[in-house]
């Protein structure tokens, strides 16, 4: 237990905030419970603590960090009254270190005041022309290194050559130049041998000074590109493995289109320190150049103003840089500090070195400050089991509070504390933790993840393997605490800790900081527990590298795993752009989801607005899974999907609907982030998981939207059976209906037409309709259905206009011809569905369908593709009915004043009634009224019943209406049945016919003469559908021995 004698009290004292605060005042120190108050001040909503410790900047702001607050700022009004009344009651010195909410985190933060003085060069951007110039002669190199310090113009974002090398015999020998990407970031490239390499190595556009070295080698052909120590970029090979030509002109900010001349891509800026060398540097020569460290072996250049030649434009300036390696030592203001007030008690800020150790005030929300007093005061009282075994494992038999306000200070030390740690956990199980040890042991993770990286020095195998058991005992901790029993725990800590999405964050800050330790001799690193798998890969990328898939454990319940990938494409795309190495961090946690409170909803709008569900709340429904990518160590955002199980069960009366979510840090940080949806959509739905895919990397997690479910499963089958049963009578009916007016001969016009095309546009559809089911098997087939049936039931709807247009022409004089009106019915009947689906399948083609079955998309604006030109009929339609009620009316009331006072108005109210109902129940399925039902289903299931009877039996109604009970179709069959009638007499034997003389008395035949060629006879014949006889001619040719039968029909005058 070397180096554990004081170890054992850190995690105790965790939870005392401030050595002298008066929450940690016990009964019996009343005395000092007063003057510690002096140390805390509080607003309405915000809590603020001086420490009494001194701390540099980048300390201070871990240590508010780990204490669940920030360093305080004095944006608003409130923050600058809490410090000013804080301050005034301390009576401390000023000054004292306050956070810049412009910056997203603090500044780097120099290991010592160790600043030199340079002499540098200034390239104005009044100027384009500025250059400076080398005056030495360079011999043919094999090898060659050259550093300089640059200070970017933060406003100029077009390419820039930093410096660039021509030989007499070849223009671009030897370049470096940058640019400004989207992401605001200065993005460097080598050119070698006239060869173009990609930009890749970067640093911020931030208006500071950074360090760049490029080195490169004939006999390997290997280039590397460093940036502020850091090695940003590498590769090998180019065009010609020759030697640099010598006798060339070397000009700093400017781009050499010719020997010594021709200048393009001006630089502008400061440039500083450039110094060349004719060896290739390694890492260890370049980090030490970083930090002002000489190095004269094989130095061909060593900056000199006096060795340059200068354009008029170009000025000579004096600026200071950090340079730990130099005994020298100047103050350079970096941080945010708070020097006094002003007469108007106003802050009165400026910048101070970031390594002076200073005071700071930490803030925090004022619910949070009390939360964390409550705590306090209950440990104070005696410590927990999980304490008591910590300090027997640390050999400690008294607890003192002692603040480390300095935190951890080596890997080896945060190792042996998360050991300790673990152990406790596992010896306390049974007991359990109280809310102390909970925010001691989240206090603890942070604080660990912040351990010095110790830069500068190499990974070795004792690094990896002090870094491999950080990692474990880290994990070891961090899985305990996200245990499934703590839930109620973290329920009760929720006012100190923002949640366990904290442990989240601070598992990624670990891995990714020791990824260049753990990784060491080794390309794969798996770290598993119970509740948490950690995964490292990595791989050298080259032509064709495989893509990268992660997934959760394995479990008995459940065949589909948790998994994400990155696809193989995005890989290839990082070798394109240049990346050597790649390595993925990848994380499961598998018992997030019960931490957080299912009852608290998690705010978001709702997928489902069809009006079908009533949305009762969103809650996390899956497990939490994460990757991270980098490239050339450094982090690189690129497209993954992932699968994730549904981990809720859906609670009786209720549906879920599944979103895509991440985490997001920067979405809320007061609150330690929020979820977002940005960049996510769902790829597949299936039974009990979802498919995902986002165009970043981060933490993900599955978020179930829970619905009210409006039917039961019961009435959910019953409407399925009756929506396919009632869709066949429904076609039948349509069959027969069509066939009808084709077969009895119907007199061709513009209204049968009409309604023979209505009759094929729906009937089509409702088979489709029938079809669906079996379709939604086949994803490309079922899109093939979703189109047709947006087609086919658009192209009913136009047919149900105009069958309106129809009517209103004949109840509105219009001046149009039948021919002239018939062309335009077809265009609205069949082009414009064929156009609205066409432009609909253009614009949408990726969210046309839905998820689940046959059908487009109701939660994206696909859908109004359908439901706008419907709710336009129907509108349409309803006007003309109105219309045609009214002419009904006034034509009912005309024959009304006609009929005898005495009977005129038991009749009036009877024609009154019927000449209101009759045309809604005629006009009714034609016209697509019914489908007003559709707006109303969501309210009942009765109307959900309603809806489908009366849609679903629309091919019988129109049979019954338009063909059964129609007027011209009856008449027609009986029309036909008179003719089979006339045919059959007609066949009766000549001989019979001649042998019975005509009688000219005779009530039922008459004779009339004719050629002798030919018989003529006449029938009169009753016709009791016309209620009067009917006069019927016929003859009889003797034609190739056949008898021919010609008839001829008159319809009654009065019919």
């Amino acid at each position: 237990m070397t180096g554990l004698l004081h170890i054992g009290l850190i995690l105790f004292s965790f939870v005392v905030v401030f050595d002298s605060e008066p929450t940690h005042a016990g009964p019996d120190r009343e005395g000092e419970s007063h003057e510690k108050s002096r140390l805390v001040h509080m607003t309405s909503h915000w809590a603020f603590q001086l420490a009494n410790n001194s701390l540099t900047f980048s300390r201070a702001d871990r240590f508010c960090r780990g204490q669940f607050s920030s360093l305080a700022t004095l944006e608003q009004s409130e923050d600058q009254e809490g410090v000013f009344e804080l301050l005034w009651h301390t009576k401390h010195n000023l000054p004292i270190w306050v956070r810049d909410p412009s910056k997203a985190g603090s500044s780097a933060v120099p290991l010592s005041k160790q600043y030199a003085q340079f002499s540098a060069l200034n390239f104005p951007k009044e100027s384009c022309e500025g250059f400076a110039r080398l005056n030495m002669s360079f011999p043919t190199m094999s090898s060659v290194s050259v550093c300089v310090r640059v200070q970017w113009n933060a406003e100029w974002t077009e390419v820039s050559t930093i410096f660039s090398y021509a030989a007499p015999i070849f223009t671009n020998e030897f370049q470096l130049r940058g640019q400004v990407d989207v992401q605001g970031r200065i993005l460097l490239a080598l050119i070698i041998h006239g060869k173009h390499l990609p930009y890749k190595a970067s640093f911020p556009n931030d208006g500071a000074w950074h360090h760049i070295c490029v080195t490169w080698l004939r006999i390997s052909g290997h280039w590397a590109i460093y940036v502020d120590g850091d090695r940003k970029d590498m590769g090998s090979g180019t065009d010609s493995p020759r030697n640099i030509y010598g006798d060339g002109i070397f000009i700093l900010g400017q781009d050499q289109d010719s020997f010594g001349g021709n200048f393009t891509e001006p630089f502008f800026g400061n440039i500083t320190d450039l110094n060349v060398w004719n060896i290739s540097l390694e890492t260890r020569h370049v980090q030490a150049l970083n930090a002002c460290s000489p190095m004269t072996p094989e130095v061909l250049f060593s900056w000199n103003l006096a060795d340059l030649s200068n354009h008029p434009t170009v000025k000579e300036v004096q600026v200071l840089l950090y340079c730990p390696a130099v005994n020298q030592q100047m103050e350079l203001h970096d941080c945010r500090t708070l020097r006094g007030w002003s007469s108007q008690q106003l802050p009165l800020l400026s910048w101070t070195d970031c390594s002076d150790p200073l005071l700071f005030i930490c803030r925090s929300r004022r619910e949070r400050y009390l939360k964390m007093k409550q705590i306090t005061d209950s440990q104070l009282s005696g410590p927990t089991d999980f304490m008591n075994h910590l300090m027997k494992l640390s050999n400690k038999t008294q607890a003192v509070l002692v603040q480390q306000p300095s935190g951890l200070s080596s890997l080896a030390e945060a190792s042996a504390l998360l050991d300790i740690s673990a152990q406790a956990l596992e010896d306390t199980q049974l007991e359990g933790l109280e809310q102390a040890d909970m925010v001691s042991i989240i206090q603890l993770l942070s604080l660990a993840a912040d351990v010095p990286a110790q830069p500068g020095t190499e990974a070795t195998n004792y690094s990896r393997d002090v870094a491999q058991e950080l990692s474990r005992h880290f994990i070891s901790v961090a899985d305990r605490i996200i245990g499934e029993d703590n839930a109620l725990k973290w329920q009760a800590i929720k006012e100190v800790v923002n949640g366990p999405m904290d442990v989240v964050k601070s598992i990624d800050r670990m891995v990714t900081c020791l990824i260049p330790r753990l990784m060491v001799e080794t390309d794969h690193l798996i770290i598993h527990r119970p509740n948490i798998k950690v995964e490292v890969q990595q791989q050298m990328l080259q032509e064709g590298s495989r893509g990268f898939s992660f997934c959760g454990p394995e479990t008995e319940k459940n065949s589909k795993l948790d998994c994400i990938s990155v696809p193989r494409q995005k890989i290839q795309t990082l070798h394109d752009n240049g990346f050597v190495k790649l390595t993925l961090v990848n994380t499961w946690y598998g018992s997030l989801w019960p931490l957080f409170n299912l009852e608290e909803n998690i705010t978001m709008v709702p997928t489902v607005t069809d009006g079908s569900q009533r949305y009762l709340g969103t809650v996390l429904g899956s497990s939490v899974i994460s990757t991270t990518v980098m490239g050339d160590n450094q982090p690189v955002s690129t497209a993954v999907r992932f699968q994730l199980q549904h981990r809720v069960q859906n609670p009786t009366g209720t549906v879920y609907d599944p979103v895509c979510a991440f985490w997001d840090f920067d979405l809320t940080p007061e609150a330690g982030g929020w979820w977002n949806t940005k960049g996510c959509d769902v790829v597949s739905k299936q039974i009990g998981y979802t498919v995902c895919s986002c165009n970043h990397t981060t933490n993900f997690a599955l978020l179930l939207q829970v619905y009210e479910a409006q039917r039961s499963p019961e009435n959910e089958k019953a409407l399925q059976v009756l929506t396919f049963v009632s869709c066949g009578v429904s076609l039948c009916g349509l069959l027969f209906t069509f066939i009808l007016f084709i077969a009895v001969g119907i007199p061709k016009s513009d209204r049968t037409t009409v309604h023979k095309n209505l009759i094929v546009a729906l009937g089509i559809a409702e088979l489709l309709l029938m079809c669906s089911d079996w379709a939604s098997a086949n994803e490309a087939a079922c899109f093939v259905v979703t189109a047709l049936l947006h087609l086919f039931f658009m192209a009913s709807f136009s047919w149900m206009l105009v069958e309106g247009l129809l009517l209103w022409s004949k109840v509105v004089t219009v001046n149009i011809s039948e021919d002239r009106r018939m062309t335009l019915y077809y265009i609205i009947g069949w082009g414009l569905p064929v156009l609205i689906v066409g432009i609909t399948l253009t614009v949408s083609v990726d969210k046309y369908k839905a998820d689940d079955h046959c059908w487009l998309n109701v939660k994206n604006d696909t859908i109004w593709a359908f439901v706008g030109p419907v709710v336009f009929v129907l509108a349409v339609n309803t006007v003309v009915l109105c219309r045609v009620v009214m002419v009904t009316v006034s034509s009912a009331r005309r024959r009304a004043k006609m009929l005898s006072p005495s009977s005129a108005s038991k009749l009036q109210i009877f024609d009154l009634t019927w000449a209101v109902t009759r045309p809604v129940l005629i006009l009714l399925p034609v016209l697509g009224l019914t489908w007003l039902c559709g707006l109303l289903v969501h309210l009942s299931v009765v109307l959900a019943y309603i809806f489908i009877t009366l849609n679903a039996l629309q091919g019988l109604y129109i049979f019954l209406v338009y063909a059964l009970y129609n007027s011209e179709v009856r008449n027609a069959i009986k029309r036909i049945k008179e003719k089979r009638k006339a045919l059959s007499f007609t066949r009766a034997p000549m001989t019979s016919w001649g042998r019975i003389p005509p009688t000219p008395s005779s009530p039922e035949t008459s004779e009339t003469s004719g050629p002798a060629s030919s018989t003529n006879t006449s029938l009169v014949i009753k016709n009791e559908s016309f209620r009067k006889e009917s006069f019927v001619s016929f003859s009889l040719k003797p034609v190739s021995e056949n008898q021919v039968v010609r008839l001829t029909g008159f319809k009654p005058s009065g019919c």
